[in-house]
C-alpha cells in the first residue's frame, strides 16, 4: 500500500520545481511505462493494477512495485481516466553529443510551450530517426507529464537538450558549413527548395514564431505552401503538424531523391 508521503510525491511531479528537486518524472500507462523499462531509464516506483504486467524482459527490484486497486490508481493518478499502471522514473541525463549534431539531420525548438506540441514533435523525431532535440532554455519541459504521456514512450529514445540558442548557433556556425532552415510564413516554398542533409531545422514558438535574436543565425528561410497558391486559409499551421511535413519532406527529399 501506497503511503502518504509516496502518494504526495507523485502528486508533486505536477510542478517542475518538484521533478527537479527529486530528480524524477512520472510516466502513466502500459506503453509508456513498459517503453521507457525497456530503453532502460531506472523506475524508483512502479503502481499497478492486477492488469498490469511487469515485462518478462524487464529486471527490477520487488520492493518498488505497489500492487493497487483501480480506484487507488485513480486517486493518484494525474490523469481523468487512469490505465493500469504509472511509474516515477529518474530523469536521464544527456549531454550534447556535438559530432553527431554536425553529421545528422537535428531539430531546434525556439520556444515551444504547448506540452501536446512539444510531445508530437519528439514522436515525430523518433519516427523521422533524428536522435537530437535542441531547444531553447524557455521551451516547455520534457518531464512535463502531459509531455511524456504525448511521447508515448519516444521520450526514452530521443535526446533532448536545453541550451542558450544563439550560443549554439554561433558555435555551429564555427564547426561546420551546415544550413540552418529556419520555418517561416514568408520563406521559399519548401517542394522548390534544395533541401540538404545534415543540417538543423528550426521550428518557432506557437504564437511568435522564431525570436529576432535567432533569425540572424537562419540562411534558409522555408515555407508549407497553401493550396492553391494565394487562396485564403487558417492563418497558420499547428507547430505539430507543419513539422511533421517539414520532416517528412526533409527525409524524402534527401534520402529518396537521390
Amino acid at each position: 500500500m501506497l503511503s502518504k508521503n509516496q502518494k504526495k510525491l507523485i502528486a508533486s511531479m505536477a510542478q517542475k520545481k518538484h521533478r527537479d528537486s527529486q530528480h524524477l518524472f512520472l510516466a502513466e500507462g502500459p506503453k509508456t511505462v513498459t517503453d521507457l523499462l525497456e530503453s532502460g531509464i531506472e523506475p524508483s516506483l512502479i503502481v499497478h493494477t492486477q492488469e498490469w504486467k511487469l515485462p518478462s524482459s524487464c529486471i527490477t527490484d520487488s520492493n518498488i512495485l505497489f500492487p493497487v486497486s483501480q480506484k487507488d490508481l485513480a486517486s493518484t493518478s494525474l490523469l481523468k481516466t487512469p490505465q493500469q499502471v504509472l511509474a516515477l522514473f529518474k530523469q536521464p541525463q544527456h549531454s550534447v553529443n556535438n559530432n553527431a549534431i554536425y553529421k545528422e539531420l537535428t531539430l531546434v525548438l525556439d520556444g515551444i510551450q504547448d506540452p501536446g506540441n512539444m510531445g508530437t514533435i519528439i514522436r515525430l523525431a523518433d519516427w523521422f530517426g533524428i536522435n537530437q532535440i535542441i531547444c531553447s532554455i524557455d521551451t516547455v519541459d520534457i518531464f512535463n507529464p502531459k509531455v511524456v504521456q504525448a511521447t508515448m514512450g519516444a521520450v526514452a529514445r530521443i535526446k533532448i537538450h536545453y541550451t542558450n540558442l544563439p550560443e549554439f548557433f554561433q558555435q555551429y556556425h564555427e564547426k561546420c558549413d551546415n544550413p540552418i532552415y529556419g520555418t517561416y510564413l514568408e520563406g521559399d516554398n519548401i517542394y522548390k527548395t534544395s533541401l540538404i542533409s545534415p543540417s538543423l531545422i528550426v521550428m518557432g514558438n506557437e504564437g511568435r514564431g522564431i525570436r529576432d535574436e535567432n533569425k540572424n543565425y537562419i540562411r534558409h528561410k522555408i515555407t508549407i505552401p497553401t493550396f492553391p497558391a494565394d487562396s485564403q486559409t487558417s492563418e497558420s499551421l499547428n507547430v505539430g503538424v507543419a513539422t511533421a511535413i517539414v520532416c517528412s519532406e526533409f527525409r524524402r527529399s534527401t534520402t529518396y531523391s537521390r
